[in-house]
């Protein structure tokens, strides 16, 4: 499919089109530094791992510790920015390791934080697409994203190629070749993913004003930067949830045709999704259920990658299309959300 858009369409389709390419290119790149970093977390183990993000980026870096926990065997922290950037810093930073997410690099409340954590002595890495940031100049280890330069607000193939860093990263850490050449081919089911046709879903959630997304162990990741993009770029008031939370109290809200979106890639976290979404189905409820080909019950196809745990990464590329699609379907401009901007400077 053409990386450039036509009168229709979008400078975020353009971006998201270019995901495969931009991972290709990050792929062969920067070994040296991954291989380097890998042995220095397995020469020294963190006594304590933290993540820091905002927004999509947020959503990767939840991505990333959920590989670091199920693989590694390491509990990780989402960290709360106002322990450090709103009130004098107390933590301990001895034997930390702190992992940044970002595309422009620039926020305080990122920068911040990981300027404190370096200068008391934690391992600190930047996950970034500027290269020539403040956090990208902050961090002790810089694993640059290059996605290119990425115009539109919503984040389309800056998102793809951190998730693609973060297993990167878990993958040469954890010394698993087979995952590294999974990751090698991921380009290709990249291209065929994007090539993923959800339109027929569109007169569904043309008219909604409200969904869930739902998803499940790697797939949470992408539940919730779904849910992230019908906000920003359709107007739907979205809520992404695991599939075992949408039963403590959420599900009161799912009735005949309400609109529910569910992520159901590969793994263990599958049957449940499966069974969830039948259930849902069963009740009236509007069910949309992304799975790979020849799942029962599927309504919008997944592209599988050569390895299970890139999954998730291939159902994202799909959903970027469909939902500039329906941006657009509903008279908006998915390039323009009202009251963004591309950098967000938050503390």
């Amino acid at each position: 499919m053409s990386s450039t858009p036509s009168p229709d369409s979008s400078r975020m389709l353009a971006e998201t089109m270019q995901a495969p390419q931009a991972v290709a290119r990050a792929l062969g790149l920067d070994g040296e530094r991954y291989t380097a970093l890998a042995s220095a977390l397995r020469g020294q183990p963190p006594r304590a791992l933290l993540t820091l993000a905002r927004g999509s980026s947020d959503h990767a870096a939840s991505h990333f510790a959920y590989l670091v926990m199920a693989r590694l065997g390491e509990l990780v922290t989402s960290l709360p920015m106002s322990l450090v950037t709103l009130q004098p810093p107390r933590l301990r930073c001895q034997g930390l390791a702190a992992f940044a997410f970002s595309q422009s690099g620039q926020s305080p409340d990122l920068l911040t934080p990981t300027q404190h954590f370096r200068a008391d002595g934690a391992c600190t890495v930047a996950f970034v697409n500027d290269q020539a940031s403040p956090l990208a100049r902050a961090a002790q280890w810089l694993l640059p994203l290059h996605a290119g330069t990425e115009t539109s607000i919503a984040a389309t193939k800056s998102y793809i190629a951190q998730l693609v860093a973060g297993v990167r990263l878990v993958a040469a850490w954890e010394g698993d070749a087979a995952l590294e050449q999974a990751l090698q081919a991921l380009p290709d089911a990249l291209e065929l993913a994007a090539a993923c046709d959800w339109s027929h879903a569109l007169p569904q959630l043309i008219a909604a004003e409200g969904l869930y997304v739902v998803g499940r162990g790697t797939g949470l990741a992408v539940a919730l930067e779904a849910a992230l993009k019908f906000k920003e770029t359709c107007g739907i008031q979205a809520e992404a949830f695991s599939g075992a939370e949408l039963r403590h109290g959420p599900m009161a809200l799912v009735g005949s045709g309400f609109p529910v979106l569910v992520f159901a890639p590969r793994g263990p976290a599958q049957p449940g999704l499966l069974a969830l979404a039948a259930e849902l189905k069963a009740r009236g409820a509007a069910v949309l259920l992304a799975a790979p080909a020849g799942t029962p019950g599927m309504d919008l196809p997944l592209q599988t990658a050569a390895h299970e745990a890139l999954d998730a990464i291939t159902a994202i590329q799909s959903f970027y299309p469909f939902v500039e699609a329906l941006a657009r379907a509903r008279g908006r401009d998915p390039d323009a959300p009202a009251f963004l901007s591309k950098v967000t400077l938050t503390r």
